[in-house]
Formats: structure tokens, sequence, C-alpha cells
């Protein structure tokens, strides 16, 4: 049977970060998408990188466990020449992600910035502020997501469905 790729899929959304890792779990059902949980992974400063990393990786094989996720989808490396550190830290911590996701066996989509933006704004160059605008209105919830880690984790997913409906991509479901 041939069908549309995003009808009654589940989608996590993630932004890595060592300090606070966001996430949004999204379910597609035909052109409806629904919201099924978000959140934030913070690790405790005082750990070392390991432990820190190992927080990120056991939490989202917990989320991953719950909702089977056809794909998880995650924001590409983004690196700036006057704060190479962040590039880094954001490294280990995608790191964690793309593991877990390993672990679980569900592939990883990545998207850049720019295209996130693009693709829910129209603008490219977005502020924070109005991507968590149009993730409030894409899902109709009645506030913006309080944490940008979570606006931008439900961001990525949503670039991902609206990259699917745009493309009309199947799959084959046996």
């Amino acid at each position: 049977m041939l069908k549309k790729a995003y009808k009654g899929s589940i989608y996590v959304g993630i932004d890595p970060g060592l300090d606070t890792t966001g996430y949004g779990v999204l379910e597609c059902s035909g052109d409806h998408v629904k919201l099924k949980e978000a959140g934030v992974i913070k690790t405790r400063r005082r750990l070392p990188l390991e432990e820190r990393l190992a927080e990120i990786f056991s939490s989202l094989n917990e989320v991953f466990d719950e909702y089977k996720p056809r794909l998880v989808v995650i924001e590409d490396l983004y690196s700036h020449y006057r704060h190479p550190k962040t590039a880094i830290i954001m490294g280990h911590a995608r790191g964690a992600v793309f593991l877990s996701a390993a672990h679980s066996k569900i592939p990883v989509k990545s998207y850049g910035a720019t295209m996130v933006k693009k693709s829910l704004t129209g603008n490219g160059r977005a502020s924070k502020h109005q991507v968590q605008y149009m993730v409030r209105d894409k899902l109709g919830l009645n506030n913006i997501p309080e944490s940008p880690d979570v606006a931008d984790a439900l961001a990525v997913a949503l670039c991902h469905i609206n990259h699917l409906n745009n493309k009309r991509e199947t799959i084959i479901d046996f």
C-alpha cells in the first residue's frame, strides 16, 4: 500500500545542548499535526562531560522507547568563528543524540537553521521570537513554548514535516 510518509507517523525534533537539550514529539495524521510531548533534558553542570552526555543519552532513550518515532530530526551543526567552543560542545550533545537514535534503530535527519526558519516563517533570518510564534500557530497551542529549546526542537520537526508535504514523498508500508 502506498501512502504519504507523514501519515500516522511520530517524529521527534531535538535541539541539542550540553546544559539543556530540548525535544518535541509530534504525531502526524493526514494533514493534522499533534503535539504529543515536549520538554527539556537538563544536565548538571558539576558533573564530568561523559556523565552529562550519558544523561542526555538515557533520557532520549526513554522518549524513543515510549513513542517509537519513525525519525529523529535535529538541527545541523553550526559554528561561528568567534565561538568555536560552542560548536564543539554542541557536537558532543549531538553525538549523544545520534548514539541514542542509533541504539533505538531510528534514522536521523538534519536541517540547517536557515532552512528551519524559512520553512516556518518564510524568512531564513527570522528571530527566535518569530519562530516561537509560528510553532505556536502551527500546533494550535495557547501560548508559545516556554523554553526556547523546546520551540527550536518543535520547529525542526515541523520543518521536516513541511519538507515531506512539499515533496509529497511516499513510502511503501508493508
